[in-house]
């Protein structure tokens, strides 16, 4: 079977088609979902806003190597330590901003995968596919103004989208964890 998308009809509408091949073709399932983006806009220079959220600490790699070796228990005692101060960590910087230098000249602009492998699980072992946004990507970048701005997708509207109540309430919670680590940077 093959899934079509039909623009004439609701956002989340799809029209399904039956073909010959039906059962060699992948199947595809298209839907609208609706996400709420948020804006900060600080008052900070982007540097002194950038430095704020990189108090941060980082993901440590060496915890991969302890779940390689299945120790579980020092798995979960090291990511509760490292996750404990704001309950994120920062996993990864893409310096968006350098790569302009091929187009019109550098920006300062950043992206930031932040996250908690923990909550992150506590999400995906009820929905896999919760996995797409975990962990989340913010954006800080210098406005016209000459100050920062931070902007992220809220996490309860990406993870809402899977219909399952259990893992929508731990995006709520997320929801909070990331709102007030980047007014704090913003601050």
């Amino acid at each position: 079977m093959m899934t079509h998308s039909n623009s004439n009809t609701s956002p989340a509408a799809t029209i399904s088609v039956a073909t010959e091949a039906s059962a060699a073709e992948p199947k595809v399932h298209r839907s609208n979902i609706f996400v709420e983006h948020i804006r900060i806009d600080s008052a900070k220079p982007y540097c002194e806003a950038r430095a704020a959220l990189e108090k941060l600490p980082r993901f440590d790699d060496r915890i991969r190597a302890l779940l390689h070796d299945g120790e579980i228990g020092r798995v979960n005692d090291e990511l509760t330590k490292i996750q404990r101060v704001a309950g994120l960590v920062i996993f990864s910087v893409a310096t968006h901003g350098d790569w302009l230098q091929v187009r019109s000249g550098r920006r300062n602009a950043v992206q930031y995968l932040i996250g908690n492998v923990l909550i992150a699980t506590r999400m995906t072992q009820y929905e896999l596919a919760a996995g797409l946004y975990a962990p989340l990507r913010v954006m800080l970048y210098e406005n016209k103004s000459g100050s920062a701005t931070f902007e992220y997708d809220r996490p309860s509207t990406l993870f809402g989208q899977y219909g399952d109540e259990r893992v929508t309430e731990v995006a709520k919670d997320l929801d909070q964890k990331i709102y007030d680590t980047l007014i704090k940077a913003a601050n």
